[in-house]
């Protein structure tokens, strides 16, 4: 009887290893050489599948290659940030497949093909889930699909509405004060005979005053009076708008959300360095020294986020709770949704857990986004002289010396025109990729099931057949029409991607950068420091690999 129990558990644990091995021999041999052949056949060139890891060795070593040492100062960024997508446009053409282990991937660049993903409503597209350990990274609204997509961005839409934004623009304000003051002490320190006058603004407005006028401040007291400063801009920008994003987002100040932001940091460190290993089968389940530091960091920024949704869910229902803050608006506009007879099913709300996912991606992407767009405004408008004086021209006629106000930066058409000539040069995301999970047509193409598309924003953003001759210049009265009228192709500008899942935060962020632009150019002069070097490469958003140097003089 014994041996017939151990001869039976014997074969079932041969067939759970054959069955095992049979699945990794048809995820990783007969699916990727099934995929090749089918897009071979319609002639669309690239490499040739290669057991197990596909390209993904000689396109670090072309990254390593590409980024080891800094470029002269050009626009031509693609061949450093995206090497092995530069290269192969340059060999394949415009449509052309590489592998990620044992997933195709189609690089895309033609504007209308990419329209055409984008604009896909029948459900065969959606967003890649190339890397299993992003969702400890973001989550929420970017990785959702289908009814439960559609739910959340309803919601979060109305939190997002232009017209709710000028309610927290006084915390942006302030939190530019708070950063220039910081400066501005370190200065003191350090010359203790120099007799700085520091002018402490009050505001009992909210956020983005409040954030501006913290930034301003630090940095006064930094620079001296007759002289000038160097200072590196973009952990500069990351502070502010780390805290802009706690003051608007949560009504926390910087230091209530600091262990938050550090844990993302941290968390984006790890992220990053999972790649090498993404396209191994089964490589998630590893137990690994970094697989187990990720989630114990997922834990902590759930936990600390939902500390705060739970204190503010616990101050609505006493009658005390803000809705002046993008929490606010979310968890009002969440109870309210469609109606109150349907606000009480869940069908139609967000469960705690899906708040607090929201919340976190609020923080990486609020942050984010707009510190790269500020820290390479600044860089190209401290090189750019005659674009710099032309904005505070605009700037001080707006609004003088005084703070800027929400309904003056629509009188600002010169600096959003240097906004999208920065977001057409360096977008915060140099490619899209999107997922096909049902066989399509696809321009002339049938893709079938299982490939990734790649659409590369920078390479299309410089392309001279949509800008021009001129598409490697820094240009900004080419938006002087507005995007539609900047290129051939409307459907070519995508720094904030496109199509019904386009960033629903671009306003936030466009609103954020305009306030504290024009904060700075009210006080400031800079050009770019000769400890400079030009390395823009991509960790999740395109930023500078050695900072970004520039050299500040008080008007």
């Amino acid at each position: 009887m014994i041996s017939l129990l151990l001869s039976v558990a014997g074969w079932l644990l041969l067939s759970l290893v054959g069955f095992f091995l049979w699945k990794m021999a048809w995820s990783t041999w007969w699916t990727p050489r099934r995929l090749e052949k089918c897009l071979q056949q319609q002639g669309i060139k690239g490499t040739h599948f290669q057991f197990p890891l596909g390209d993904i060795r000689a396109q670090i070593k072309i990254i390593e290659e590409a980024q080891s040492k800094p470029i002269p100062f050009t626009h031509d960024i693609a061949p450093r940030v995206i090497p092995w997508i530069h290269q192969g446009i340059k060999k394949y053409g415009d449509f052309f497949v590489t592998w990620l282990g044992s997933c195709p991937r189609v690089i895309i660049k033609d504007p209308q093909v990419i329209k055409e993903v984008l604009s896909d409503k029948s459900g065969k597209i959606v967003k890649s889930k190339v890397n299993p350990m992003a969702k400890l990274l973001v989550s929420g609204i970017v990785a959702y699909e289908g009814g439960k997509w559609a739910k959340h961005r309803r919601i979060i839409n109305r939190a997002f509405q232009v017209e709710k934004l000028k309610f927290m623009c006084p915390a942006f304000f302030t939190c530019c004060t708070e950063l220039i003051n910081k400066c501005i002490l370190f200065k003191l320190f350090i010359y203790p005979i120099m007799n700085v006058c520091i002018l402490f603004m009050q505001f009992m407005c909210p956020a983005f005053f409040t954030c501006c006028t913290e930034l301003i401040n630090k940095w006064e007291i930094l620079v001296p009076e007759e002289g000038s400063c160097e200072i590196d801009v973009w952990p500069e920008f990351q502070t502010f708008t780390a805290d802009a994003i706690s003051r608007t987002a949560f009504g926390s100040s910087y230091e209530e959300g600091r262990r938050i932001f550090q844990l993302i940091a941290e968390q984006t460190v790890h992220f990053i360095q999972s790649f090498q290993g993404a396209a191994i089968p089964g490589y998630r389940f590893l137990p690994t020294k970094r697989t187990r530091r990720m989630k114990v960091i997922d834990r902590d920024i759930k936990g600390l986020l939902g500390r705060l949704v739970s204190k503010r869910e616990k101050e609505i229902q006493l009658g005390m709770g803000k809705s002046d803050d993008l929490l606010g608006l979310l968890l009002e506009s969440n109870k309210n949704q469609d109606g109150e007879e349907k606000s009480n099913s869940e069908s139609f709300r967000m469960s705690t857990e899906e708040v607090i996912e929201e919340c976190k991606l609020f923080y990486f992407a609020g942050q984010e986004t707009t510190a790269v767009l500020l820290t390479w405004t600044m860089i190209l408008l401290s090189v750019y002289q005659d674009w710099q004086a032309r904005a505070r021209e605009e700037v001080l006629q707006a609004f003088g010396g005084d703070r800027p106000e929400y309904e003056g930066l629509s009188q600002l058409k010169v600096v959003n025109m240097i906004f999208h000539e920065v977001l057409r040069l360096y977008p915060p995301g140099p490619f899209l990729a999107r997922t096909v999970n049902s066989p399509m047509t696809l321009g002339k193409f049938q893709i079938p099931s299982g490939v990734h598309l790649i659409m590369p924003v920078i390479s299309m953003h410089s392309d001279p057949e949509i800008w021009g001759e001129d598409c490697l210049e820094f240009k900004p009265e080419r938006f002087s029409e507005g995007i539609s009228k900047a290129s051939k192709n409307v459907s070519a500008y995508l720094p904030f991607g496109g199509g019904p899942r386009f960033c629903i935060g671009q306003n936030f962020a466009m609103v954020e950068a305009r306030f504290c632009l024009a904060s700075i150019l009210q006080r400031f002069s800079f050009e770019l420091s000769p400890s400079y070097s030009h390395a823009p490469y991509q960790i999740i958003t395109l930023q500078p690999q050695h900072g970004a140097q520039v050299i500040l003089r008080k008007l």
